[in-house]
């Protein structure tokens, strides 16, 4: 199959259903906004850190903005990114926030009443609730930031490309926090790759020391303790391959214009064993085969002590692309472009800008979502890859149906996954768990 061009394997006859969204015809214009004199409202879904950041970026933007909804899972989690963004901190802000306490939403169908008081959601809740928090914007016809990754498996994928259509036919403007493809110096990389040939190759590396862990408190039930310490549950954040590893997976396929066919390689649990980290690994090394036969190493790591890397080498017939380092360079190691770094924007504000501009002039100019969704569907495989130590083909795992979410989402609702008696959550076995 090429994977070059937009698939329509979601939309037949013309028209398109997915999860009760009807595709709707296409609006004249997408500046639509429910505030006086072109004020853009704004709500945001998921208040830890990456959403104060994000709306904090939101707000930072020239466009006449408002945050006038909030909404969380956790009232402890709203109220402090509240005060955060309300603190002579962040004094810039004052005046672009009017959210009065009638305003602020908790629990798990919170989401829902704060979008429908905006023109313009910021999804940043953990990845697991991107499917349906996405589609319910669509519905309500929002433009939107989403935080990566997508979703936390091939069922999400599938609810996220279903809604991605109905956004283009309502021209709704969609901006993924890949925020490399919004990073000036790989854009100018980018519209300079053709002098390192075709592509052949790629190496791409998340290796650090890992992330947070939230203790378990005596008073939790199991699914706000694993809501809590989200990262290490896969139906929710999908393991760090998926979470963080996507921003370099990304840059690839970006590049290549092209997305994986099938993915193999290895992976487990060697340092991180104790039960504060659930079900995830702490090392991943996935090998993924293009069509075209070129192939992406990708190695993502989590173990305190060892050797830190964060970047992506993308290898050419005439020359190679050096990320980090900003550099394009021949075979030989001759440098053949280099790009000053020293005046380049913050791309997390970036996003912000162009989205929030081309939404105040009228424009349809993004459509993340479906990049978007194909570059976090490359991770799980790569995920479901280390997982079995099988070959995992993409289109058997996007058309698989495959489903780790809840049936029920309630605080005191059972999680996909529990501990046994001694605390301790089933791991992924090579060998032994199977998804085919």
């Amino acid at each position: 199959m090429n994977h070059k061009t937009t698939r329509r394997e979601f939309v037949k006859n013309g028209s398109l259903i997915a999860g009760g969204l009807l595709a709707a015809p296409a609006m004249g214009n997408v500046n639509f906004f429910s505030g006086a004199k072109g004020e853009i409202k704004i709500a945001l879904i998921g208040c830890g850190g990456r959403g104060t950041g994000a709306v904090t970026q939101a707000l930072s933007t020239k466009q006449n903005v408002k945050l006038v909804a909030m909404a969380d899972a956790f009232k402890d989690r709203l109220d402090g990114c509240y005060k955060t963004i309300t603190s002579e901190d962040m004094a810039s802000l004052k005046g672009k926030i009017d959210v009065p306490e009638a305003n602020k939403f908790t629990g798990f169908d919170a989401y829902k009443k704060a979008m429908a008081l905006a023109d313009v959601v910021i999804l940043t809740t953990p990845p697991g609730f991107r499917p349906i928090h996405f589609e319910e914007a669509v519905k309500q016809n929002k433009h939107i930031f989403t935080e990566k990754p997508m979703a936390t498996d091939p069922a999400g994928i599938k609810k996220v490309l279903d809604a991605a259509e109905i956004a283009k036919q309502k021209k709704l403007n969609v901006v993924v926090g890949l925020q490399r493809r919004y990073q000036d110096s790989y854009r100018a990389l980018f519209d300079r790759k053709d002098m390192i040939g075709e592509i052949i190759s790629g190496q791409v590396w998340w290796n650090n020391s890992g992330v947070w862990v939230k203790q378990r408190e005596p008073q939790q039930t199991e699914m706000e303790y694993q809501m809590r310490n989200w990262y290490y549950f896969n139906w929710l954040c999908g393991d760090h391959i998926n979470e963080q590893h996507i921003h370099n997976i990304d840059v690839m396929n970006w590049f290549k214009n092209a997305y994986p066919v099938k993915a193999q390689g290895m992976g487990g649990r060697q340092v991180r064993t104790g039960k504060q980290y659930g079900e995830i690994y702490d090392h991943h090394y996935v090998e993924f085969h293009y069509a075209d036969g070129s192939i992406l190493n990708s190695q993502c790591r989590h173990i305190p002590g060892t050797m830190s890397k964060v970047d992506e080498l993308l290898v050419g017939t005439k020359g190679s692309i050096y990320c980090d380092q900003a550099a394009i360079k021949d075979r030989s190691g001759k440098v053949l472009y280099a790009f000053d770094k020293k005046n380049e924007r913050n791309p997390y504000q970036t996003e912000h800008d162009e989205l929030f501009a081309a939404i105040a002039k009228g424009e349809h100019k993004f459509n993340n979502a479906e990049y978007g969704a194909r570059s976090t569907l490359t991770a799980i495989i790569g995920r479901m890859a280390t997982y079995s130590g099988q070959v995992i083909e993409w289109d058997k795992a996007l058309n698989s149906g495959i489903d780790i979410m809840p049936k029920e989402y309630s605080f005191n609702a059972t999680p996909p996954v529990v501990p046994d008696a001694d605390g301790f959550y089933p791991i992924a076995m090579p060998g032994k768990t199977k998804y085919f």
